[in-house]
């Protein structure tokens, strides 16, 4: 049984869609680039700084300036363009009662993270919430994730990976997958996100479930990875 199961945000336990591909458009449109939302679903899970970068063929100093634009819109109205998953307040509940100690690790801004967890409830079933940072910093997957466990107060970063073997990520993108490898840590992925078709098998995911059940019989032992 996992003890410490660390859950990604966007495309995982929410749905943002709405809101995050609405202030792509929005930002993208300040640089002359008109884009419709529903084109923009790739900016779901990555570091948005990254993200600009690689999606406009920005530089570094237009990209952090289209993240600004993005958070112009995003602060008022897109971040509760955004609905919770179904079944997500059941699993939870379903893995706490069995005892596990559950965290949110994400690369969006903790500010945002901890505004979404209490507009929609799910605050109180986590230990740990943690983000990035709003200068960029602590954007990294690997980053947000040694960050929970330091604030777990029960791994450390630094030490024995083998001391990891009781923690789990859960994710719906790569970067979910290859930052949770990288801190020495096991990671589900979740179909029903918004992974390229075979993403998550080639970020090689260690199970890939379509359903919460899966991730509930596993924690309960009853299968493995």
């Amino acid at each position: 049984m996992k003890k410490y199961i660390l859950f990604d945000l966007d495309g995982t336990l929410t749905d943002p869609a709405e809101g995050i591909t609405k202030c792509v458009s929005y930002a993208l449109s300040h640089f002359g680039m008109e884009e419709k939302p529903e084109n923009l679903t790739s900016f779901i899970g990555p570091p948005l700084l990254e993200q600009f970068e690689s999606f406009a063929h920005f530089d570094r100093e237009t990209a952090a300036a289209a993240v600004e634009k993005y958070r112009e819109r995003y602060r008022g109205t897109g971040i509760f363009e955004n609905r919770v998953l179904d079944g997500v307040s059941e699993m939870l509940s379903a893995l706490r009662d069995a005892g596990c100690v559950l965290c949110v690790a994400s690369s969006k801004p903790e500010v945002f993270v901890k505004q979404i967890l209490e507009k929609y409830g799910l605050s109180d079933f986590f230990t740990v919430v943690c983000g990035s940072e709003l200068d960029g910093t602590r954007s990294k997957k690997c980053d947000v994730i040694e960050e929970t466990l330091a604030r777990l107060g029960v791994l450390f970063p630094g030490e024995d990976f083998s001391d990891r073997a009781a923690c789990l990520m859960v994710g719906d993108r790569m970067h979910d997958i290859e930052g949770a490898h990288r801190c020495g840590m096991e990671a589900v992925g979740v179909t029903f996100g918004y992974a390229e078709p075979g993403e998550l098998e080639n970020a090689g995911a260690d199970m890939i479930v379509s359903e919460w059940d899966e991730l509930l019989h596993f924690a309960a032992g009853e299968t493995s990875l």
